[in-house]
């Protein structure tokens, strides 16, 4: 392996942002490429199998121009539908990104807790099982949230959080039955920690967020550890949509220490 062969983070968009700041703190040194799926997103909406199709292929051929040393799936839908496959073809590290109902489990004190994640992520059967492994005893509330992805994204994008998409997901969670006792919430979404002061308003002082991002980089700083590491280049993210799409997105990539805005 290269020295300078990168750790790729894979994304539908920028949520994967919230999880190359944690390997920023971790792993400072690491040669990354960023990629975001700007052309397929958003996820949520499409079916496991076009979804599964979609990560596979552009990941085979990602992996076939970089070399990368590691792949991160920074996606939690992605990773919860395609995660496996991707192993199966590649023989690189894969991580991917689970919601964070272990942690939740342990953080609650009412018992009660939320989950806000992509239609497809929580009708997951993976997510069943995290529930019946971590959360037994504990009563685990779920909804879907697409308009807080299209939020992070205009975010970044310098435009308005759209107050309606915060307040949609307060109340899908706080009106099932059982949800004035929600005090964690699992943001099961990369996209979403973006928004966490914005949703942290809306839900109250008493209620806190998990998510998966420092986590997934202590495995990334696991797997690495020991690698020679040098960059041979500046870091870079690519779009596989059209890249004046991309380029508002500038100011968010710099402050993650990318420079460079390519088309993929």
């Amino acid at each position: 392996m290269d020295d300078s062969s990168p750790i790729l983070l894979f994304d539908s968009g920028v949520g994967g942002l919230s999880v190359l700041a944690e390997v920023r703190k971790t792993l400072p040194h690491a040669p990354v490429i960023y990629a975001a799926d700007l052309a397929g997103l958003p996820y949520g909406t499409k079916s496991e199998a076009e979804v599964a199709a979609r990560v596979c292929g552009l990941l085979g051929r990602m992996a076939e121009r970089w070399n990368p040393r590691l792949i991160c799936i920074a996606c939690n839908t992605a990773s919860t539908i395609a995660l496996g496959m991707v192993r199966e073809v590649l023989e690189i590290p894969i991580v991917g990104t689970v919601p964070a109902i272990k942690p939740a489990a342990s953080e609650t004190r009412s018992g009660t807790i939320g989950l806000l994640g992509t239609a497809a992520t929580i009708r997951q059967a993976y997510v069943d099982n995290l529930e019946s492994q971590f959360a037994d005893g504990r009563t685990l509330l779920r909804h879907a949230a697409p308009g807080l992805v299209e939020a992070a994204e205009a975010k970044l994008r310098g435009r308005a959080v759209d107050p309606a998409a915060i307040d949609e997901a307060v109340a899908g969670l706080r009106t099932q039955p059982g949800g004035e006792e929600i005090d964690t919430v699992v943001l099961a979404c990369t996209h979403f920690p973006l928004l966490q002061a914005e949703l942290a308003e809306a839900f109250g002082a008493q209620v806190k967020f998990v998510d998966g991002a420092q986590g997934i980089a202590r495995r990334i700083a696991h797997l690495v550890a020991g690698q020679p590491m040098a960059r041979s280049e500046p870091d870079r993210a690519v779009t596989t949509g059209p890249i004046e799409e991309f380029e508002p997105l500038a100011k968010a990539f710099r402050a993650c220490g990318i420079e460079r805005l390519e088309k993929f």
